[in-house]
């Protein structure tokens, strides 16, 4: 026993001899490391001074050293920037979904401004603007070189002034300018409507209205169907749905889980990482979903595709997703700036990290371009003819007025599907799933 004390008193001993050995070298690299540091913001101070004594103009110190610090963090990655008291009290009304502005959610690509998605019913949807195009100058200037939020800048202005973008575009031989009205961006998170028996939900944006309406929309549409045995499925529209709050697509996904992860984040220390599951409670009382996504769905659209994905309560359908699956929290700073930071990344239930990959679709489903009318207009189709349109063709006495009434119905059913597909092919494919899946009946899970 004796041995064994002495033994374990050694290797105490040696342990501390080790580390008293390594705290050395540790010790003097951290204190190299922070003069490295000092110095670095020494050369700070010697630049800004010799800016303020011999630039050619006289410069405004807040200016130059907000400009400093926004530099500092659009280096890390495309989303972290410096918000001045005014960006920041912008983003606060943002949230709330009412603000000034074209309604176009833009990011930053190789220098130039990349258009994540326009957002519906704005002045850049009328206008035209479409996810992936690149605005490679505003009102004949430039925008290479800038940082997002001066790019951004450059296109706000007074409600009902005209901005003029240019666009590249692929596709398109040439830059072209597309003019735009500014006016008040009042987005409505969702809207419900019903097509053929399917409830379609167009969720636009993730703001502090998007749960509530999104359950509203649900309930109204049900109680004009008469009730959820005469109603298909559902289809959750993302598309060009550039994101915005987590806890609103936390909500958004739970409404149709009863069990399971959301979504986790992770950022650099593990024990910041978090977890959100969902609650007890199906809003749609297990009908099929399609979810709807193309390459403007981004952030917190990417959330909720990839949990109901990963969950198979969903088929998803259209392209893959623009791919931002990182986390930014604002941080209020001094002054009622604030600072938006990337902390963490997003990941799916299923471990996936959305980041620069995106979601990809269980159908792949291309939208077709819009194609331009021909000046002298489309020649009239041929009118066909069926055996009711034949002189004295004989009259159908076998089925009664009610039989006739509902193929009539049907009829005008499967049409307004025809158009459908011409206006919206993708939204059309999506119904036709949940019609094949209805007519399969109840499926368990």
């Amino acid at each position: 026993m004796r041995k064994l004390i002495i033994a374990a008193v050694g290797g105490a001993a040696l342990g501390l001899f080790a580390t008293s050995q390594l705290a050395g070298p540790l010790l003097a690299q951290e204190s190299k490391n922070n003069a490295s540091v000092y110095e670095q913001l020494d050369l700070f101070g010697d630049i800004f001074e010799r800016i303020r004594s011999g630039y050619v103009e006289e410069v405004n110190d807040k200016e130059l050293i907000e400009a400093a610090i926004n530099g500092m963090l659009t280096s890390l990655d495309p989303h972290s920037s410096y918000l001045s008291a005014d960006d920041a009290a912008k983003m606060r009304v943002q949230t709330s979904g009412e603000f000034g502005g074209l309604g176009i959610e833009v990011t930053q690509e190789e220098g130039w401004v990349k258009v994540v998605s326009p957002m519906d019913g704005t002045p850049a949807d009328a206008a035209g603007v479409l996810a992936g195009d690149f605005i490679t100058g505003v009102d004949g200037e430039s925008v290479l070189g800038l940082t997002l939020d001066d790019a951004v800048n450059m296109m706000r202005g007074p409600v009902g002034s005209e901005i003029i973008i240019t666009v590249v575009r692929e596709g398109e031989p040439e830059p072209f300018e597309i003019s735009i009205i500014r006016d008040t961006i009042k987005l409505t998170a969702v809207r419900s409507r019903t097509e053929g028996n399917a409830v379609v939900l167009r969720v636009t944006t993730f703001n502090d209205q998007t749960y509530p309406n999104l359950r509203e929309g649900i309930q109204a549409q049900v109680e004009e169907a008469g009730g959820i045995e005469n109603v298909d499925g559902i289809v959750l529209d993302l598309r060009n749905n550039p994101g915005g709050l987590l806890n609103q697509a936390i909500y958004v996904s739970d409404a149709f889980l009863d069990a399971g992860e959301i979504v986790s984040t992770r950022g650099r220390d593990p024990a910041d990482g978090e977890r959100f599951n969902a609650e007890p409670g199906d809003l749609a009382q297990g009908k099929p979903i399609v979810v709807l996504i193309n390459g403007g769905s981004a952030s917190a659209s990417e959330i909720v595709a990839g949990a109901l994905q990963d969950h198979r309560r969903a088929i998803v359908v259209g392209t893959k997703s623009f791919g931002k699956g990182s986390v930014q929290t604002v941080v209020p700073l001094r002054g009622d700036g604030a600072m938006r930071l990337t902390t963490a990344r997003y990941y799916t239930p299923s471990g996936r990290s959305i980041q620069a990959l995106g979601i990809s679709p269980d159908i792949i489903v291309e939208q077709p371009r819009p194609r331009p009318a021909s000046e002298e207009g489309e020649e009239d189709q041929p009118t066909l003819r069926s055996e009711a349109d034949l002189r004295g063709s004989l009259d159908n006495d076998s089925l009664t007025e009610d039989q006739i009434r509902q193929i009539e119905e049907d009829r005008a059913r499967a049409e307004a599907a025809a158009q459908l597909r011409e206006d919206d092919y993708q939204l059309a494919y999506a119904i036709d799933i949940l019609k094949g899946l209805n007519a399969l009946g109840p499926i368990s899970r």
